[in-house]
């Protein structure tokens, strides 16, 4: 299924979406928002399957035409937004960039933070900023939203708790992290509100694409038009969502509704491009001296999006622009 919330109040309305992404059909009759199928996954989600069969056989009544700009991210506000850094190969570049060094431990147990979840960006949703020099940077990633999973769940049963998949926009203002880091207590100012992609899907919709809990396509990110990267998710993944899942859960219980995020996609393979500036900059250090490539500046543009091997959009695009905070506009 394909599954996405129109801008509505604080929590959205839930829609099915088609395969194609072309059409959509209402779906608040059997659970008005997300959050609310996710409560009762079991119950409601073969009610779901049933109309969106029928979306994409064109026989659900009520279709109407699918627009990105009208939704909010699949989740307009979560429960709990953890940020996981499976790449590790990305976290080695980024700590060399602000001169930590990294601890071998890193390699064997993930790294995660918890995020702003009162309210996320909608996948057009411009991303306001306050100040120019607080190095705005995008990183593109994969997020799973999980149902409920017990405390002390392992890797090897997390797996069956992955309910839809996303893509997110995870921003980051790079030149807060250091003085954030400095103090032992981790990201706060640092990490404003993420942005995610139009559609949430479940995994079978990416058939063969999904194996051994990792999503295996490139995912590619443009700034103003030009293709930025496309580094491979299935590729150089430390650590799966079902490891990831099994961390988050190690003292404590996740609800339903919980998204946990993959960090920024990162293949050691360097001539895939990036998914952030952070990692360009600190390539351009390794071998120029200097880095060339600047952070996010009012009117930039960024786009997040996966497709399947025959070119097929899955989870629509996310489309942002920088602007000044206050200056309230949407693409």
């Amino acid at each position: 299924m394909k599954l996405a919330s129109l801008k509505h109040r604080r929590d959205g309305k839930l829609i099915l979406v088609s395969r194609d992404l072309t059409q959509a059909v209402d779906a608040s009759d059997i659970a008005f928002t997300l959050q609310d199928a996710l409560d009762e996954w079991d119950t409601l989600s073969p009610l779901l399957q049933a109309r969106y069969d029928a979306l994409n056989a064109n026989k659900a009544s009520g279709r109407f035409t699918f627009h990105p700009v009208d939704c909010d991210s699949p989740l307009p506000r979560a429960y709990q937004w953890a940020d996981g850094s499976a790449y590790v190969n990305h976290v080695e570049l980024v700590r060399k960039a602000r001169g930590a060094s990294m601890p071998e431990s890193f390699w064997t147990d993930p790294l995660m933070y918890q995020g702003m979840s009162d309210k996320f960006l909608g996948p057009r949703d411009n991303i306001e900023l306050c100040d120019e020099s607080w190095g705005c940077d995008f990183e593109a990633e994969v997020a799973i939203i999980t149902d409920d999973v017990n405390m002390a769940t392992s890797s090897s049963e997390a797996g069956e708790h992955i309910k839809l998949l996303m893509l997110v926009n995870d921003i980051s203002l790079r030149n807060l992290i250091p003085g954030e880091l400095s103090k032992g207590f981790g990201f706060f100012q640092s990490k404003p509100a993420s942005a995610f992609s139009p559609v949430a899907v479940t995994p079978d919709e990416l058939v063969s694409n999904w194996q051994d809990n990792k999503v295996h396509l490139p995912l590619s990110v443009h700034l103003n038009d030009e293709l930025f990267g496309a580094p491979n998710a299935g590729i150089d993944m430390t650590f799966d969502f079902a490891d990831l899942i099994a961390h988050a859960a190690k003292s404590r219980p996740l609800g339903a509704g919980t998204i946990i995020g993959s960090g920024t996609v990162s293949n050691i393979d360097r001539s895939k491009g990036s998914c952030c500036i952070a990692e360009r900059r600190m390539l351009e250090i390794l071998d120029l001296g200097a880095p060339k490539t600047s952070f996010l500046l009012y009117g930039d543009r960024v786009g997040i999006e996966m497709h399947d091997k025959e070119g097929r959009s899955i989870f629509g695009r996310i489309e942002q622009e920088v602007t000044p905070y206050g200056i309230a506009q949407q693409r």
